[in-house]
Parts: structure tokens; sequence; C-alpha cells
């Protein structure tokens, strides 16, 4: 399992109004929050720096509000805040356990490969939909 250290961030950052915070239960992390479209934002997110990774993916188990989320992955190749690769999972009511291979991470906003060793950051991110959050993320690793 990777021992990570979760922060809350939002679109505050750029003058948007969306708010929430993380909270530690147990064995996981839980961010909650209201994403708002006004003044320009639209995200909330919590994040953790990570060493860099191996293996084939990542695997981690997620319940929440049945909504869709991101996990986002920031490298070393990476420069520009809003540059990351991106994988789509939903968060059911029930915990559920989520893989993704490396070939599954999507670039936004960027045209550098996805190098899982260079990875430097890992978020969860509830972005461009205005709507109330609420996901736990617990067990994360990487798998062969």
């Amino acid at each position: 399992m990777l021992e990570l250290d979760w922060t809350f961030g939002a679109d505050t950052v750029m003058g948007g109004v969306s708010e929430g915070a993380v909270h530690t239960e147990a064995d996981a992390a839980r961010p909650t929050g209201t994403v708002s479209l006004e003044n320009n934002g639209g995200f909330i997110q919590m994040a953790s720096a990570a060493p860099g990774l191996d293996g084939a993916g990542l695997r981690f188990d997620a319940r929440g509000d049945g909504g869709g989320y991101i996990l986002s992955l920031r490298t070393t190749a990476l420069s520009r805040p809003w540059q990351s690769f991106r994988f789509g999972f939903t968060a059911p009511q029930d915990w559920t356990g989520v893989e993704l291979r490396w070939s599954e991470m999507q670039p936004h906003r960027t045209e550098a490969p996805f190098d899982p060793a260079e990875v430097r950051r890992i978020g969860i991110l509830a972005v461009g939909t205005a709507r109330t959050v609420d996901v736990s993320v617990r067990a994360m690793g990487v798998w062969s």
C-alpha cells in the first residue's frame, strides 16, 4: 500500500468558490464538499505527494455518492498546474475495487508521455459539474 498524506485543494486558488475538506476515517480518506462553477471555478480535490510508481497500474477501493471522479497523476515531465494524466472512475455506495492499467491513463492538456516511475503527485478530483461531492478511497497500491 502507498502511504499518502492527503490534503484538500479547490478552485479558490484561481478565484473560484468551491469548498470542502478531507476527512480521515480509520483506513480511508474522504473528500467532501461542493463544486461551484461560479467565478470560473469548478473543482475540488484531495492530493498527496507520491513516489515514482512501478508495476502495471494502481488498485484502490472507492465508495461514495454514485458520481464520477478522476484519479489524476502528475509526473516530473509536467510543468503547468493544469497538466495531468487522468483515469475516470465511479464511486458507488458500497466499497468497490478499482483497477487501472497505466495504458488507460489519458493525458490532460499535455503531449508528454506517461511514465509511472516519474509520478510525483496523486489526486482524486471532482471537476466540471456543480454538485455535492462525497467519495472515500482506501487501500491504494501498485499491482503487477
